[in-house]
């Protein structure tokens, strides 16, 4: 399976941060391209985008000052099959990558990528404090994969929560 590259660029409002490209996003190098995913849905519903994208439209969230990466470049069919190391290598990078391009908010795209990245175990949806890099606001937002469980208008509770606070300032 092929990578997925980063839509990444200095200075986003919002990094969107994944666990890692699936099955699907591979095939298509694109982001959040499951066909159950419900990522560009969600966007659209909270009002962060203007319409409903499609992952093959995933580079237009940089003229909107969004991006996208994952904590591990890696594509797999499913997010267990990533290992310890995996994630230990993937979080340095990651780090990296927010202490040089500088968003205004790490968005963490489920409670699990958070957890990998900050090592805590108390973690729920939200604004996260203390942030991982200083200056960076870390949010998490539910997983946006049709796995999750969670009903939907839930979920676009916090995926609205994070559009008010991107608005901010």
């Amino acid at each position: 399976m092929q990578e997925v590259r980063d839509i990444l660029r200095p200075g986003l409002a919002v990094l969107f941060v994944g666990f890692n490209p699936g099955a699907r996003s591979a095939l298509t190098g694109h982001h959040f391209a499951g066909y159950s995913n419900r990522f560009w849905k969600l966007l659209h519903a909270a009002g962060l985008t203007p319409r409903q994208f499609r992952p093959e439209e995933d580079e237009t969230l940089l003229a909107l000052g969004f991006g996208i990466t994952n904590i591990v470049a890696r594509p797999t069919r499913a997010a267990a099959e990533i290992g310890k190391e995996e994630y230990r290598a993937g979080r340095a990078v990651l780090l990296a990558k927010l202490a040089r391009y500088r968003p205004r908010i790490a968005c963490y795209a489920g409670i699990g990528v958070y957890r990998e990245l900050s090592g805590r175990k108390d973690v729920a949806c939200g604004r996260q404090s203390p942030p991982a890099v200083p200056g960076v606001i870390d949010f998490v937002v539910p997983s946006p994969s049709g796995l999750n469980r969670m009903p939907f208008p839930e979920q676009l509770r916090y995926y609205e929560e994070l559009r008010l606070l991107a608005a901010q300032e």
